[in-house]
């Protein structure tokens, strides 16, 4: 799916169309700012325009099919954003883009802070909102903060680097928030276990997030409680009381605010992380050493 997204998304770019990362989550409703236009200003197009307008970009794809998740006024003034979700056989992917004021071009490209201290608005939400299973010193001068899904194959795939770069960087703290994808089936009962793991034991925590991930590809809906019965066994805390656990509404209320707190610092795929506030999305076991050099290059600033 990655691969063929991909051509797409060069097609996109030739034809003035933006691209968000993979996800089906809904972004956070926009914050009024001093000197933009009100949201109720916003010209927003139709559904019926923003459904004719797939099906003149993707139409020649026969087995691609999209649902449109929103259209809102983006977070800055006067243009529309739209989220959508691409589906084919090998998957989904969600898509962002923007729509200008005059209803005839959309916008290419990612939104990124900016200013003289860029991530630090994000850094403050996330500090006062983190309550996640944590690893290392609490004054550490920087915070690592993950925002997965236990059943995303990509931040299955993310756990080696993130494992690597915690291990040598033993100064930083890492914080786990639980961010369940409405694309996934069992995702939101995977991180209700995690969740009752982790406020049983922190460490038995780190052991149920590896082994959940070693076996995602048994597990299935159907299977979910055995399974994760059998990793939270596994892990050292009583499987038992922890599926007792994950059914109580207040795991659910934990985990919403987990959710709750990805939205608002507008998190749109798994796994994304931030190190002191930046965003690191589109996560690349290759770039494990750039990751290292943003975390120490975080860990001077902050002296």
């Amino acid at each position: 799916m990655r691969k063929r997204l991909n051509a797409i998304l060069i097609l996109l770019l030739a034809t003035n169309l933006a691209v968000a990362q993979n996800a089906t989550a809904k972004l956070p409703t926009p914050k009024p700012e001093k000197n933009l236009e009100k949201s109720s200003d916003v010209k927003l197009p139709s559904e019926a325009t923003v459904d004719s307008f797939l099906q003149q970009t993707f139409g020649y794809e026969s087995d691609l099919s999209w649902k449109i998740s929103s259209i809102k006024p983006a977070p800055f003034g006067g243009i529309a954003e739209v989220v959508v979700v691409l589906a084919s056989p090998q998957g989904q992917q969600a898509m962002k883009f923007y729509v200008t004021p005059d209803g005839e071009h959309a916008l290419v490209g990612d939104v990124i802070p900016f200013g003289d201290r860029p991530f630090d608005p994000v850094k403050n939400i996330l500090d006062k909102g983190i309550t996640g299973p944590a690893r290392g010193p609490k004054n550490a001068p920087v915070t690592i903060v993950e925002f997965g899904d236990l059943q995303c194959p990509a931040c299955k795939a993310a756990q080696p680097t993130i494992e690597k770069l915690v291990a040598e960087e033993p100064n930083a703290r890492f914080v786990f928030q639980n961010f369940p994808l409405e694309m996934h089936n069992w995702a939101a009962k995977g991180a209700a276990y995690a969740d009752c793991v982790a406020r049983a034991s922190n460490d038995a925590f780190w052991k149920f997030l590896s082994k959940t991930y070693e076996t995602q590809s048994d597990i299935t809906a159907a299977t979910a409680d055995e399974k994760l019965t059998a990793l939270a066994d596994a892990a050292g805390v009583k499987g038992a009381d922890i599926a007792a656990c994950a059914a109580k509404p207040e795991t659910k209320a934990h985990v919403d605010a987990s959710i709750a707190l990805g939205k608002e610092v507008d998190i749109t795929g798994t796994p994304t992380l931030f190190i002191n506030g930046r965003r690191v999305g589109n996560f690349d076991a290759r770039m494990g050493d750039t990751y290292k050099a943003l975390v120490e290059f975080a860990a001077k600033d902050a002296k």
